[in-house]
Formats: structure tokens, C-alpha cells, sequence
């Protein structure tokens, strides 16, 4: 199951995810994360054409058009090129960025693009069965630079649970254009800085959910925001749209352990987080420990119950009072 804290992370633009229906509350219920059913027929290889075909207008690069034929669509898996780039080959597990225009076939619903006014491009793991072939295949052997044409039926989207808080039923064929802008890395890269004995220590050396471990001692009663791996990319700003690879535990003081006990991580999702940092759409330590980062950064966060949950308990997951734990890794900021 995909889950994310209450009121911690809030995606702001389509999460594509091919796992199960998270039940965590967020404050934006727009993006919610889809499910997959169980018996959802096997996914179909994609193929170049099928008629009818929906047309596309709009340059590369910017908010596309798109008009869709009025008989019923083919059932196939369209992966079409409409323009190819002249960038590297994206190959199978590259983390890739990508703009997108999203339309439903038979309702001519839109499904909001990330060059609408707060949208944001989405970071897709090609080849990746943990995100929705829609994405996840259409970008795998396209060029850095391409723009796509994708026609998904149900088994290549959501399947026959659809996604009711999207506008999306069960049978509804769904119709993208992608914009294949770069490949990012999946992590941040270099030598991690040591850290004081008095703090967390962390293990994240692999594209996997970090190990943490907590010391004996308390917590710290302020706000903790320590750089480990020093980054080299532009500094990230208030309103940005920050992506991020992170995995979270909670520090309970006098039960020092080999390992705490992680209660969310990015990882499982199959593709780095996204959300608007500094406007109060996370949590405060999230906002006042991100902002002023930069792009490629390592960052070690304490954040105390006050900057957190303060006295709300998170369900069985999180005690109220908790000093919350975080390894960050920033992999980009729009």
C-alpha cells in the first residue's frame, strides 16, 4: 500500500503510481494515489498507430491540444512519437522529467497539465512497475527531447478500479502527451559529511530506503538541518516545486537501537516526491529546513513535535510529541 503521512506530503499534480490506494488524509485530495486491482488484465506491448488516433497541436515544450476523435478509441497501447529529440536514448530505470497534457477520451475531461498556472512536470521511472505503463513505458527508448503521443486503455492506466477522484471510471481510455525533457539522477551523489555522535546516523548508499539510527540521548529541542552531501545545483526557493527522495523515522529518546524503524519513504513509490516547499503545504520543518537548500543536497532533518505534529498522535504509526527524523536527498526544484 502506498501511504503518506497526514498532512506531511501533498503531491500537486497527477500521481501516476501503479500501487495500491494510499488511505492517509492529505490536504490536497486532487492528486490522490490510484489503485491497481488485483485482476487487471495484463498490459498490452504498445504500438506506434491505431485508428482512430487523436491529433495534437501546440509546440514542444508547452501546453499541448488535444483532440480526440469522436468514435471510440481502438483498446490499443498508442505510444507514438510526434516529434523525436536529439538527446540520449532513455533506458529502463532512468529517473526522467517530463511534461505532460492529460485528457480523458470519452468525456473530454481534462486531467490538468504541468504547464497549467501551479502545475509542475512529473518525474517518471522508466520501465518502473511501481508507475503506470501510461508513463512508465511510453518514456522508455524515447529521446531527451521528444514529445510523445500516449493512448492508454484501462490496463495501461488504472485499471478496472479507475479513479473516481480524478473523473476516471474503469473504462475510461486516457490520453497524454508527453514532453521528455532530461534525465536526473535518482539520488544525491558524493562523500556524506560524518555526523556528531548526538545525532542520527545514516546509511544511504544505495537507490533504497536509507537506514537510520537513533543515539541514547534526547533529541534536540530545535529545528536540526544538517547538509551531508553537498550538492552543486541551484538554490531552491520559496514556492518552488522541490522533488526529493526521503525516508523517515521517529526518535524515541532512551531506546537507542542498530536501526529505527522507518514509517514512510519515497522509495516505495517508484519515483521521487514532489511538493511546493515553503507555503505551508508540509510540515513546518519541511518548509524551514528545504528552503535555501540546493539542487543535489544530502539534508539531515530532526524536526521537533512543534515544527511536526506537536501533542496529535499520527494513528499507531507516530505517538503525539514525536521529534521526527528525515534523510532528504534533493534531485531537483521548478
Amino acid at each position: 500500500m502506498r501511504r503518506r503521512l497526514a498532512v506531511l506530503l501533498i503531491v500537486p499534480a497527477l500521481a501516476l503510481t501503479a500501487c495500491g490506494g494510499g488511505d492517509s488524509k492529505k490536504k490536497d485530495e486532487s492528486a490522490p494515489s490510484p489503485s491497481k486491482s488485483a485482476s487487471a488484465p495484463a498490459v498490452p506491448k504498445p504500438v506506434d498507430s491505431a485508428s482512430p488516433l487523436p491529433t495534437v497541436s501546440g509546440a514542444a515544450g508547452k501546453k499541448s491540444t488535444i483532440t480526440v476523435p469522436k468514435e471510440n478509441p481502438s483498446g490499443k497501447f498508442v505510444v507514438h512519437t510526434l516529434s523525436q529529440g536529439t538527446g540520449a536514448v532513455v533506458k529502463k530505470d532512468d529517473l526522467v522529467m517530463a511534461g505532460y497534457t492529460g485528457k480523458v477520451w470519452k468525456s473530454g475531461k481534462d486531467l490538468g497539465s504541468s504547464y497549467d498556472k501551479g502545475g509542475a512536470p512529473q518525474l517518471i521511472t522508466a520501465g518502473s512497475k511501481t508507475i503506470i505503463p501510461a508513463f512508465a513505458d511510453a518514456v522508455l527508448g524515447q529521446k531527451i527531447g521528444s514529445r510523445v503521443l500516449v493512448v492508454a486503455p484501462p490496463s495501461a492506466a488504472f485499471g478496472s478500479a479507475g479513479q473516481q477522484q480524478l473523473g476516471v471510471t474503469g473504462k475510461d481510455t486516457l490520453v497524454f502527451t508527453l514532453d521528455i525533457q532530461k534525465v536526473i539522477p535518482k539520488r544525491a551523489h558524493g562523500t556524506q559529511a560524518a555526523i556528531p555522535s548526538n545525532l542520527p546516523q545514516v546509511k544511504a548508499d544505495k537507490d533504497a530506503a536509507a537506514t537510520i539510527s537513533v543515539p541514547k540521548n534526547d533529541p534536540p529541542k530545535k529545528l536540526t538541518d544538517k547538509v551531508l552531501i553537498q550538492g552543486d545545483g541551484a538554490t531552491v526557493k520559496k514556492g518552488q516545486t522541490v522533488y526529493m527522495q526521503y525516508s523517515g523515522a521517529a526518535w524515541k529518546p532512551n531506546e537507542g537501537k542498530a536501526s529505527a524503524t522507518l514509517f514512510d519513504t519515497s522509495w516505495k513509490s517508484g519515483a521521487p516526491f514532489a511538493t511546493a516547499i515553503g507555503e505551508g503545504q508540509v510540515i513546518k520543518g519541511w518548509d524551514q529546513g528545504l528552503v535555501g537548500k540546493k539542487v543535489g543536497d544530502r539534508v539531515l532533518l530532526v524536526i521537533p513535535p512543534e515544527l511536526a505534529y506537536g501533542d496529535k498522535a499520527q494513528g499507531a504509526t507516530l505517538p503525539a510529541n514525536s521529534t521526527l527524523v528525515f534523510v532528504v536527498d534533493i534531485v531537483a526544484a521548478v
